[in-house]
């Protein structure tokens, strides 16, 4: 069941910011990040001591269509890196104090590592341009398994969970459910992904406008769109972001990937979306619009597009540095100094 955060927790945190001698406001979007997380966890006392990255792994059939530079076969060589902490997500978490786990959700190849974490729906989805990435029952069985990781994170004792994804060719599913969530056309949504050609992006355009067209009778609720466009690393992460509602744990966005799995779940559950952090947006021409769907600002403008969760990474130290001033710095009355005033309410 996911009930809307903690409003009081939410007000207490507020008036512990503006009791700080500066001025109100003055640490802009990072204030309310802190105050959302004091509503998720019912607590002013907010804390970010044990954080997870939870990498969600799975192959897509579009591949097919040669929208990628390399083969699904890499998918199982970055899962395995990922798992036994040699990849990207593992040298940025180990500088944020965070703890990585990697999940097979739908990989066409095995993974080799004892450390990846198989919870296999499938292997890999169907071709979006023939018809439906999934099928009902598959597609629910991948949110359950992102529902059920964030149990197990929260179980674990951590105050926080960081959203990865590694797919070969998941940022054409991506750019098209971005086109059906937004209902932008294909060219103002679909990125070169890893660098493709001026060649490849014109078949990725070509795949994503079919697999619109084939879908499309599944295109009218949320839940169609995952199905039919998606895939099983894309649904595992939308059941992380649902997990974290239900569970009481904030969820951050990475990439347009796992941001399409955000707006999936917004989608599916609007409350979803007050235990969800945003980061970073991509560089990929689909986050902004899709940002703007879901109601949400990124912190972070660097033109990222590793993916793997570590744009969203980025976002710990940043509210380590928020968390620093909202519990050492002096207050107006320590100082005594007279509070601020906040005119803007009263302009007309």
């Amino acid at each position: 069941m996911i009930v809307s955060a903690d409003k009081a927790a939410y007000r207490q945190a507020k008036e512990r910011w503006d009791s700080i001698a500066k001025p109100l406001g003055s640490f802009g979007a990072l204030e309310k990040m802190v105050c959302q997380l004091a509503a998720v966890q019912s607590t002013a006392d907010v804390r970010l001591d044990k954080r997870a990255v939870v990498v969600m792994c799975g192959d897509h059939g579009v591949v097919e269509e040669g929208v990628t530079q390399c083969g699904s076969e890499v998918t199982a060589v970055c899962a395995d890196a990922i798992a036994e902490g040699r990849s990207n997500i593992n040298a940025v978490a180990r500088a944020v104090n965070a703890e990585v786990f990697a999940v097979d959700v739908g990989m066409t190849h095995d993974g080799k590592s004892e450390k990846l974490i198989r919870r296999r729906v499938a292997d890999g989805t169907q071709n979006i341009t023939h018809g439906t990435a999934m099928t009902v029952a598959q597609t629910r069985q991948a949110i359950a398994v992102g529902i059920d990781m964030a149990g197990l994170i929260k179980s674990g004792g951590f105050d926080v969970i960081v959203s990865g994804e590694m797919g070969i060719g998941n940022t054409t599913s991506a750019a098209a459910m971005t086109a059906a969530f937004t209902g932008l056309s294909p060219e103002m949504v679909t990125g070169r992904g890893a660098g493709l050609s001026d060649e490849g992006m014109k078949r990725k355009l070509k795949a994503v406008k079919k697999a619109l067209e084939v879908n499309k009778k599944f295109l009218t609720e949320p839940f169609g769109v995952l199905q039919s466009l998606g895939g099983f690393e894309i649904a595992a992460m939308t059941g992380l972001f649902l997990g974290g509602a239900v569970y009481k744990i904030p969820v951050v966005i990475d990439g347009v990937t796992s941001l399409a799995a955000a707006a999936a779940a917004v989608g599916i559950c609007q409350k979803s979306s007050e235990y969800v952090l945003p980061s970073h947006i991509s560089g990929e021409p689909a986050a902004r619009s899709l940002f703007e769907k879901i109601g949400m600002k990124p912190v972070i403008d660097a033109g990222l597009r590793l993916g793997e969760g570590t744009g969203g990474a980025l976002l710990l130290p940043l509210l380590d540095g928020a968390l620093a001033l909202y519990r050492e710095s002096h207050s107006f009355d320590e100082e005594k100094i007279e509070r601020y005033v906040d005119h803007t309410k009263t302009v007309k």
